[in-house]
């Protein structure tokens, strides 16, 4: 495997390329904070999860249609030497890619994107604006609220953990959890 995949500052150096919004990059940071703790967790390779995570919506920004992103970013990695495995995962992170989710990694990538940005959401609303402060029940008590935060897919939320086969309180834990440990670096 090609040493790109694992090194961060590589990685890093993509997003800030091609992602200027402060709130799509800490995005792309939370993501890969929670899937980082599920390698460590799984006993696999943090550095390549991490990457993967830190990459998932980094053609975002410029091509935020269904009909480029993340087809565009797939293109772009593969021009910059990446597997096709580390494109497939990132691939499958959409449901409209029709990409199957295969690999744990995939799994818990699609588990923690929708999750992790809705936990941010939570924590921003709280009059501290403190993760330290946020619990399962206040995401699950948001979850139902379907005005508060409408671009995120609770069914992807539910439907992750289902595919990950964990229980959504002991999710929503997990990754709150992963989060607390770069608030420093997620501005929470």
């Amino acid at each position: 495997m090609n040493d790109i995949h694992r090194d961060r500052e590589f990685c890093h150096n993509i997003l800030l390329e091609f992602t200027e919004s402060e709130s799509l990059r800490k995005h792309a940071y939370a993501v890969e904070a929670c899937v980082v703790e599920y390698a460590r967790k799984f006993g696999e390779d943090e550095k390549y999860w991490g990457n993967v995570a830190l990459l998932h919506d980094f053609d975002y920004e410029k091509y935020p249609s269904a009909e480029e992103h993340p087809y565009k970013g797939s293109e772009i990695l593969k021009e910059r030497g990446f597997s096709e495995e580390f494109r497939k995962t990132i691939l499958s992170h959409a449901d409209y890619t029709n990409v199957p989710r295969e690999s744990s990694l995939a799994k818990v990538l699609f588990a923690c994107d929708e999750l992790a940005g809705f936990i941010t959401a939570v924590t921003l609303v709280r009059p501290s604006k403190s993760i330290d402060e946020v619990e399962v029940k206040s995401v699950k008590k948001k979850m139902k609220d379907k005005a508060f935060a409408r671009s995120v897919s609770r069914e992807d939320i539910q439907k992750g953990a289902e595919e990950m086969g964990v229980d959504l309180n002991e999710h929503i834990q997990f990754c709150i959890d992963a989060m607390k440990k770069r608030k420093d670096l997620l501005g929470l």
